[in-house]
């Protein structure tokens, strides 16, 4: 059975079925020697080039969709490469002997938490996209008096340059002085957006945190720049949320899980101690 182009290539792990959608549209993609055209349907036998590059077209029925619950640390970019060096969320991901990891949404340089990953390229085009409307919880320290008002603001609405923006919930978790925590919940992902909300109040966010992405929490004990596979159970609860049909396998190993956090922790140590000393390195010069 055939199916739309940039479905296909999607699944296969090249990114998501929009980012594919532009790939197509910039005339980087050929089916069997022709430069295809938005809205092509291809089967498994055709010949499939993306940027000079064969493209292994993966069957539905061939494909385990994979995600990683991953604790982004402050400074580290979601970008693939940086042409400055700096490190990159991919880093530190599992090396995939086909595809490749597709991240869920974006946290800005100075933002840490959960960040998911998946190779199923609908599945984070599903999850990203607002119609879904898929709750993130954020801890958020604020600089400056935050009244009452203030967060009757953020919970009615605000005005920002791309649209009005409203939290679904904001708790105060204390603090001290004028350094004070929050949690706060909203269904949406724009570029920056918790922290313009704060600052359409005038107030700025010295520290934030992503710690749920819809049910699913940043999981206790994960050292920052480390990962976790997710199970079955919590895959399938993603893809029921967007409506995708259940996962039927996993490449999770339950019994093995308290090995790969040992090994994990060991590796994030290394792997710091590597960026530490390349950064002397790059001072020196």
């Amino acid at each position: 059975m055939s199916e739309k182009l940039q479905k296909v290539l999607a699944r296969s792990g090249l990114g998501s079925r929009r980012e594919m959608e532009g790939v197509i549209d910039a005339g980087r993609v050929r089916v069997n020697g022709e430069v295809a055209t938005l809205g092509i349907r291809v089967e498994s036998t055709d010949d499939v080039w993306v940027d000079g590059h064969k493209v292994t077209l993966a069957a539905e029925e061939d494909t385990i969709c994979r995600v990683l619950a991953y604790h982004k640390d402050e400074g580290e970019i979601c970008s693939r490469n940086d042409p400055e060096g700096r490190r990159t969320v991919f880093d530190r991901l599992p090396k995939l002997k086909q595809g490749r990891w597709i991240a869920v949404g974006r946290l800005d340089i100075n933002t840490s938490g959960l960040l998911l990953f998946t190779t199923d390229g609908e599945l984070a085009n599903r999850l990203m996209h607002p119609s879904f409307e898929v709750e993130r919880e954020y801890a958020v320290r604020v600089f400056g008096e935050v009244t009452d008002g203030h967060i009757q603001n953020l919970r009615m609405g605000v005005e920002l340059e791309d649209g009005s923006a409203k939290f679904t919930s904001v708790k105060r978790q204390g603090g001290e002085g004028i350094n004070q925590w929050f949690s706060v919940t909203l269904s949406e992902g724009r570029n920056r957006e918790v922290r313009r909300m704060w600052e359409s109040q005038e107030l700025q966010v010295s520290r934030l945190i992503r710690t749920r992405y819809g049910k699913l929490p940043l999981p206790k004990g994960l050292p920052r720049s480390g990962w976790q596979e997710l199970e079955l159970t919590d895959v399938n609860y993603l893809r029921e949320l967007v409506q995708l049909p259940k996962e039927e396998r996993s490449m999770v190993k339950v019994d093995a899980r308290a090995r790969n956090s040992q090994q994990i922790r060991k590796s994030v140590r290394k792997h710091r101690q590597r960026n530490q000393t390349q950064a002397r390195r790059r001072q020196r010069r």
